[in-house]
């Protein structure tokens, strides 16, 4: 359950200086989630065969609301401007509702072949109907229901022990969450998904150290994107595709000290539309991003469990929004953390933006930048027994 209250503006700027302004006061909007899930899962033979089978079912429900305030002022001159004007009066503004309910039903079987080659295949079928009603223009419209089965197939195989390849293909069918509207005011149609990943685990160092390198290939459909022209609704793509490499160090180079380190290559576009430019950049996603996470914890000595963390997180330049006429720019921020964990005793302080930078961490259209958290410290303290 989620309720806020926000105020929000609305600009566009003209002739280069002249900024015309509406106001949105005392939206308020709310959400109830409900979410169940039943799993069975198996072990058998068959022959030489051994099979994990897993068999499922769940069920989801969201019904959201929002409600607003609308008023207008006068425009602004940004290079000589006046801001002695009255309280505007305000009136009713747009309001809407929407149900989404979901029901999936799932089977999957990971198989091994032999000692070094396993195989998963699985699927599920999902359906989901949506309710949407506009009550600021008296429109309902009828229950859109959809429906799609979405299969899974993955092969691993370890030609040693330290080493592991894989491949896998799956699709995906995900309905509209109900946080967006469409400006026709119509329900929008479920996003749907293909993916393509192969990959390498290698373990080192007597497996204190383990490294995984994949690349991928995804094509969605229907996604869902902040209206370029219009901050206050969303929009759909026809088709968008996301393909890249990623790489991931994970462990303990020496007795107390561990890292984490990853770096990620995406090249996201729009391949169709009849709005977008094939070829467009899609918001929000940096060609490069990179992380690095490192603690050293002390062994030996009265001071055993006093340990120190350090961490960099790094975030390419990306497109703002899908007509690709502004960036966010690339930021390095730095967290770090002290802890001390001895006997059951666990105390920590954590600290996220440890210089403070400010930066856009997303962006929902050229009209709302959320910016990342300032320096935030965080304590915490348990003890186990």
């Amino acid at each position: 359950n989620r309720r806020t209250l926000n105020r929000n503006t609305f600009n566009t700027l003209i002739d280069d200086r002249t900024l015309t302004d509406s106001f949105v006061e005392d939206s308020s909007e709310w959400a109830n989630s409900y979410f169940g899930q039943i799993d069975l899962l198996g072990k058998f033979n068959t022959g030489t065969l051994s099979h994990q089978l897993l068999a499922g079912f769940d069920i989801s429900y969201l019904e959201f609301d929002y409600r607003a305030l609308s008023a207008t002022v006068p425009d602004l001159d940004i290079f000589n401007p006046n801001y002695n004007i009255s309280r505007p009066e305000y009136s009713p503004g747009f309001a809407y509702g929407q149900s989404n309910k979901t029901y999936g039903i799932y089977l999957q079987d990971q198989i091994a072949l032999s000692n070094n080659l396993k195989l998963l295949i699985g699927g599920r079928y999902d359906w989901t109907t949506s309710d949407l009603e506009i009550r600021s223009n008296d429109i309902n419209e009828p229950v859109f229901t959809d429906g799609a089965f979405s299969p899974r197939v993955g092969l691993v195989y370890q030609p040693s022990d330290t080493t592991s390849l894989y491949a896998s293909y799956s699709s995906s069918f995900r309905p509209s969450s109900g946080f967006s509207i469409n400006p026709d005011g119509e329900a929008f149609e479920p996003t749907r998904g293909t993916q393509y990943e192969v990959g390498i685990k290698k373990d080192f160092l007597d497996r204190r150290l383990s490294a995984t390198l994949a690349a991928y290939h995804i094509t969605k459909t229907n996604v869902i994107t902040p209206d370029p022209n219009d901050p206050g609704f969303s929009i759909q793509t026809g088709e968008v595709r996301s393909q890249g490499v990623e790489l991931d160090v994970a462990g303990e180079l020496l007795p107390g000290w561990k890292i984490i380190a990853s770096y990620a290559y995406t090249d996201a576009e729009v391949t169709q539309d009849n709005v977008t430019p094939v070829g467009n950049q899609l918001d929000n996603v940096p060609s490069n991003q990179a992380s690095l996470w490192t603690t050293y914890e002390i062994q030996r000595s009265n001071l055993r469990g006093l340990g120190f963390g350090l961490g960099l997180f790094y975030v390419g330049a990306r497109q703002g929004d899908l007509a690709n006429s502004f960036e966010l720019p690339s930021h390095l921020r730095t967290d770090a953390a002290l802890y001390y964990r001895r006997d059951g005793f666990n105390a920590a302080i954590n600290i996220r933006n440890l210089f403070d930078i400010d930066y856009g961490s997303y962006s929902f259209g050229r009209n709302f930048i959320q910016r990342g958290a300032p320096l935030t410290i965080t304590g915490s303290m348990s003890w186990t027994f």
